[in-house]
């Protein structure tokens, strides 16, 4: 199978899933128009293609790492379910020479190395692809990794096609083959395929639950330590959460199209995991949007909190300026300097014993006068809401 390729060489996209890579996953990849179809366009920093395999029947699995194309051939005829986990898309050979012992069409392998694509589901005439974005916690911190998972579905095989070999959500499904748990080792193919495309929606829940903390934790620094850092933090969460909902919409209008078409590569047993993972992308997408919601509502809440704020601090200015008001007033007054030698009437107080400790007396009784009438008022106090936190769901 001949298939076009070229190095992308603009910009290229870091295969290290780094938080900032988040960013690419808001526009899907496209070509330049007049590109040929079928063109591959490979980063030049994308890792090196591994290519493993875990081959099992009822009776006994075996695991093989760093096999060869060719070394696949030899799997393709066999009774028993083959997974070939391809992890890298920098290799552009042995991507060509799987293409080619697969038979997998032009299409379909440019879908699968030219990431970022929304997800989907697409049938050949052997085949079905899946593609699926797979979120990934970091484990240490805020934040995720996010990267795309493609999945071939033939009659003895599934081929699973990701961006690095460093960290998956497939660990579980691997013990659960080698180990002989459940009922994964005497079903199909379109099993094995169900098992991998549920364990990446089961991954968005970790994430989920940090983002339920992250609010929870954002919620109380808005009531009570409210600056501009707490903005950038909603900000950045509200972005993370949209990231999160492009991810796992898709998903979910591809499994809805599964189970609405009569499809002969899924099993009734398969047919009713997918119906499940359904939900579950429902439950997902329902509390980013619930999350999305509460985000909101602490961004207005940040609003009011900086508006509360200039509130008391005007409300201080105000209260000091009453107290001095009347005192500059008095001594206003008596700065007039009218000689009181020259009329009886020119302040006759100047010339009293204690005329000073009287004026000083008066401008006391004033101020605590007014500090009093404050204090009665209520202005001395600071209204702060209660201490509440918000309900974020996310267990399943």
């Amino acid at each position: 199978m001949n298939i076009q390729s070229s190095f992308n060489k603009m910009n290229p996209r870091s295969r290290k899933r780094q938080h900032t890579d988040h960013n690419d996953y808001l526009n899907y990849r496209h070509d330049h128009p007049g590109t040929m179809p079928g063109t591959l366009r490979i980063a030049q920093d994308a890792q090196t293609t591994e290519i493993n395999l875990i081959d099992y029947t009822i009776e006994k699995a075996i695991k093989s790492k760093n096999l060869t194309p060719q070394n696949c051939a030899s799997y393709l005829h066999t009774d028993s379910v083959s997974w070939f986990d391809i992890a890298g898309l920098g290799s552009e050979e042995i991507l060509q020479q799987i293409a080619e012992i697969f038979q997998l069409d032009s299409y379909l392998i440019e879908d699968v190395v030219n990431v970022p694509q929304r997800a989907k589901v697409e049938e050949f005439s052997e085949q079905l692809l899946i593609i699926a974005q797979m979120a990934i916690p970091k484990p240490y911190g805020e934040g995720f990794w996010l990267e795309q998972v493609s999945l071939v579905l033939g009659k003895t095989y599934v081929i699973s096609f990701q961006e690095e070999p460093l960290k998956d959500c497939f660990e579980l499904v691997r013990e659960r083959i080698l180990n002989n748990k459940g009922k994964i080792r005497t079903l199909g193919t379109d099993y094995l395929t169900y098992a991998l495309w549920d364990a990446i929606i089961d991954g968005y829940y970790p994430i989920l639950e940090s983002f339920r903390e992250r609010i929870a934790g954002l919620e109380e620094e808005v009531l009570f330590n409210a600056s501009l850092k707490t903005l950038e933090k909603i900000y950045i969460a509200k972005k993370e959460l949209l990231i999160l909902h492009r991810a796992i919409w898709p998903q979910r209008n591809a499994l809805e199209f599964l189970l609405q078409e009569n499809t002969n590569f899924f099993s009734k047993k398969a047919r009713t995991g997918l119906k499940d993972c359904y939900d579950h992308s429902l439950q997902i997408i329902e509390t980013l949007d619930a999350g999305d919601e509460l985000l909101e509502g602490l961004l207005n809440l940040y609003l009011s909190s900086i508006s509360n704020k200039t509130n008391e601090v005007m409300k201080l200015l105000t209260i000091v300026s009453t107290i001095f008001i009347p005192l500059t007033f008095v001594a206003g007054i008596y700065g007039m300097n009218f000689n009181p030698e020259a009329s009886p009437f020119n302040m006759p107080e100047l010339n009293w014993y204690w005329g000073y400790f009287i004026c000083l007396g008066v401008m006391l009784g004033i101020s605590l006068t007014s500090i009093f009438f404050f204090w009665r008022r209520g202005w001395f106090k600071q209204q702060l809401p209660p201490k509440t936190r918000f309900n974020f769901p996310t267990e399943r």
